[in-house]
């Protein structure tokens, strides 16, 4: 039987979180994850027409949302707005929990510090040991994928659609890609239809319109490259990427 959750610790939260989430989440399950969290009471009856905003983009008839989907989508988004969201080690392993099921694929050790916002997780391929800090903003229409020991600093903007100058209504879709061991540092924005290659980094308030090659540095607006990355001989693991002290969250 449950003890009462006030009762409940952090490990004892998530915990039941995750298997609320692994069974697969309906609406009452909505409201038991908010109570974990500390949200109190939520009104269920308005859960079954609940919306959210990508619900209204024009692509949604070719990414439309289940109702688990959209259920996840608003924990995640909700999760932001409550107390329990600066507390790191309950927030870091809650967003791994629910991207897990959001992201079309979610490697392990995933972090994502707050307000990481997307509009199709289902569209989202992340590899193992990625990092988002605060802020990162994935347009994921057109689809996202990123590699291994990723790092999405403070503020970086993916863009993955575009709009006809001539006619709003005509849209174009081109997935963005983000190799192994890159780095986009704070304020980047990346365009539709960019790679960016192993080991690479974008340099910070970038605007990247074309691919970006391996062990490069790029800067500028728009990007261009203006060195090799230093890297005094290291590759891959050598390289260190190494997120927070000590590795938290990444044991």
């Amino acid at each position: 039987m449950w003890r009462g959750v006030d009762l409940l610790d952090i490990e004892a939260r998530l915990y039941e979180i995750e298997r609320i989430v692994k069974q697969g989440i309906e609406k009452i399950d909505v409201a038991r994850v908010l109570q974990i969290c500390g949200a109190g009471s939520f009104p269920l009856d308005i859960m079954g027409e609940m919306r959210l905003y990508s619900d209204y983009l024009p692509i949604t008839e070719q990414s439309s949302y289940t109702e688990e989907q959209r259920y996840l989508h608003f924990l995640w988004d909700v999760l932001d707005i409550l107390p329990i969201s600066v507390v790191a080690n309950f927030a870091i392993p809650f967003r791994r929990i629910l991207a897990r099921k959001l992201f079309k694929r979610c490697g392990a050790n995933f972090i994502a510090e707050e307000h990481v916002r997307f509009n199709f997780g289902q569209n989202i391929e992340i590899g193992d040991e990625v990092f988002f800090n605060r802020g990162v903003y994935l347009d994921s229409k057109g689809g996202i994928v990123i590699g291994n020991h990723v790092a999405l600093a403070e503020g970086v903007q993916i863009f993955t659609h575009g709009h006809s100058e001539a006619v709003h209504s005509q849209r174009s879709y081109d997935a963005v890609r983000i190799q192994d061991y890159a780095k986009v540092m704070v304020n980047a924005l990346i365009l539709p239809g960019v790679t960016i290659g192993e080991e690479a980094v974008v340099g910070g308030c970038s605007v990247v319109t074309k691919d970006v090659p391996a062990g490069m540095v790029v800067a500028g607006a728009p990007a261009k490259v203006v060195r090799e990355r230093r890297t005094n001989g290291n590759k891959g693991m050598e390289l260190g990427h190494i997120w927070l002290h000590n590795g938290a969250f990444q044991s």
